[in-house]
């Protein structure tokens, strides 16, 4: 009687081990990312992996949404992830944030692409800055369109212009700063010399020749590696190049990069290029970047003579009072 209770024992234990089994492994296929899920895909290979599973959420964030998008996507409107218009570049508030990601039915488990319209480099930005604000709130499956929505269109792949209805979520966010890099903390490592700081803007905002956010200049230690780098006409590069692009950069080795440009707009494209495609780890966005770095008196670089800024102010106007 004693061997067959225990035989009955290990055979429970047997039994309820396979159904643990079983049920770990039914919750890992529920959260795995699709198959041929990347960070990065091309219009096609969206297409495909749609046709395969219907858990996957297609956002779009610029563009005529009502004209036309991609079947069953959702309008989620690039406005609505950044701050105020004196700091774009600034956060939302989480329950802003929460609000939007709960509209769109996304959970932590929702593989999540993002499109957008595709007219130029900096419109890429768009996508990547959403893409690092989901990761942020913790969503795990994320891709941008490589070409945005012109590409897609291009290819002949199916469009819309009908509005689906979707199911709000439940999900509640939690922030995480692991892929952010504040102003105080980016004043720490400028006056430590500790971290690689990259300039994404084009080469005229670096070396101060231009401006459209605060002060001339850029942060003091900074180099320059425009976002425009990465790109092929209006979708990025491919690996091999970027790699050949980022082994070329003069500062390879650092415990921290930074990423920042006018309003952290154009550096999330660096930061997704470094962190996401080319696995540079402790690679961070700094969100506010020049608009709001410039506005105090903090160390910067190339910063033009008040002269230069007199003259370029007075070419400025005769020009304009000239028509030309």
């Amino acid at each position: 009687m004693l061997k067959s209770l225990r035989i009955r024992c290990v055979c429970l234990f047997r039994n309820l081990l396979t159904a643990g089994l079983l049920i770990s492994g039914l919750t890992l296929t529920v959260h795995a990312a699709p198959p041929g899920w990347e960070a990065l895909l091309e219009p096609a290979e969206l297409a495909t992996i749609m046709g395969g599973s219907r858990s996957v959420r297609v956002i779009h964030v610029t563009g005529d949404f009502a004209a036309s998008h991609i079947p069953g996507a959702a309008n989620a409107p690039y406005p609505q992830w950044r701050g105020p218009q004196e700091n774009p570049g600034s956060l939302p508030a989480v329950e802003e944030l929460t609000a939007l990601v709960q509209s769109l039915g996304i959970r932590a488990d929702t593989p999540v692409a993002i499109v957008h319209q595709g007219t130029n480099p900096s419109d890429m930005g768009t996508a990547t800055r959403v893409y690092w604000t989901l990761k942020s709130l913790g969503i795990t499956d994320l891709a941008v369109v490589n070409g945005g929505f012109a590409a897609w269109t291009a290819a002949g792949l199916p469009i819309s212009s009908v509005t689906d209805q979707i199911a709000p979520s439940t999900f509640v966010p939690q922030w995480s700063d692991k892929w952010r890099v504040t102003t105080a903390e980016v004043e720490t490592v400028v006056s430590e010399g500790s971290a690689r700081l990259i300039d994404a803007r084009p080469e005229g905002f670096f070396k101060g020749l231009q401006s459209s956010a605060g002060r001339p200049g850029t942060i003091h230690g900074a180099g320059n590696l425009s976002f425009e780098s990465w790109f092929d006409g209006n979708s990025l590069k491919e690996q091999p190049q970027m790699s050949s692009i980022l082994a070329s950069y003069p500062v390879q080795v650092a415990p921290l990069t930074v990423s920042f440009c006018n309003t952290g707009h154009q550096a999330s494209v660096n930061w997704f290029v470094l962190s996401e495609l080319q696995g540079v780890p402790n690679t961070r966005l700094y969100a506010e970047s020049m608009a709001e770095w410039s506005l105090a008196d903090r160390p910067m670089d190339n910063q033009p003579s008040p002269v230069k800024i007199y003259w370029d102010m007075t070419k400025s106007w005769f020009s304009e009072l000239l028509g030309s």
